[in-house]
């Protein structure tokens, strides 16, 4: 039996407190609303020294990095076109990075979602979440980690996961799959690179509500899902930032190859 949950209202937005002091930070898919785009302005408030920030829509690049730009002054804020589907585009962007310094800090957001019934579901379909998803996050921690390494740099790499990675929901297969593997791929990446002193965690969202989202789910689904949280609402996308901000502080120091539920992990 579901219990629907009272809605309760979102806490006050926390003031920053330099945790990123001095850092350059990488953030893919962040030109939106959504999660990537929190990341960026939390870590400008947290006083990364840069952020390069990248997203496959040219446009809405351009115009988040003028908005930053004007608020952070634009020697923090960088933006490149990155198709995480191609290395090539990977490695420009961090060559971005290194112009200010090196990447210290890689958060991997870009990913696809979709809904099919695994008996319909076309190889293309399954390939391009699982392409964008998964390997696009392995393009993105090996590229950084390289980096890293070649920098001695004592870096870290937050992904987005998805509790969707733990749950079964119909018509996911091949996104809960690719976010199952992101899981997998933080744990076993955060012990390729333990050596080198860099850290890899992932958050693991639920529910967090941007204009995308809701344009693309109907008001019942959304209804629905936000009854099932524990909060009786869905996250607001500073909120996951936050905990991004905290594995990629100093403050997670002694954390990696961890999966941080954003959700109460409920079925």
């Amino acid at each position: 039996m579901t219990t629907t949950r009272p809605e309760q209202p979102a806490p006050a937005y926390v003031p920053g407190h330099d945790l990123l002091a001095g850092k350059v930070v990488v953030v893919t898919a962040a030109a939106g609303a959504g999660i990537g785009a929190s990341v960026v302005r939390r870590v400008l408030e947290e006083g990364a020294k840069a952020v390069v920030f990248s997203d496959t829509h040219e446009r809405r690049l351009a115009e988040a990095e003028e908005a930053l730009a004007a608020e952070f002054g634009a020697d923090r804020v960088r933006q490149r076109v990155c198709d995480v589907t191609d290395e090539a585009q990977v490695a420009a962007l961090l060559d971005v990075a290194d112009e200010l310094g090196g990447v210290d800090v890689m958060v991997n957001n870009a990913g696809l979602g979709g809904t099919a019934s695994v008996l319909e579901m076309t190889d293309e379909q399954w390939l391009r979440v699982l392409d964008i998803t998964l390997t696009g996050t392995f393009r993105c921690v090996r590229a950084a980690g390289q980096r890293m390494v070649a920098a001695g740099k004592r870096g870290v790499i937050v992904n987005n996961a998805s509790v969707i990675g733990w749950r079964a929901q119909e018509g996911q297969a091949h996104y809960a799959a690719a976010k199952a593997g992101v899981m997998a791929l933080t744990r076993c990446s955060a012990i390729d690179l333990a050596p080198h002193g860099i850290r890899v965690n992932a958050v693991s969202p639920s529910l967090a509500m941007h204009p995308f989202l809701a344009k693309v789910t109907s008001d019942e689904l959304l209804a629905e899902l936000k009854s099932k949280e524990a909060f009786g609402r869905a996250a607001e996308p500073w909120e996951v930032a936050n905990v991004m901000v905290f594995l990629a502080s100093d403050y997670a120091s002694y954390m990696t190859g961890e999966v941080v539920a954003v959700s109460s992990q409920q079925a």
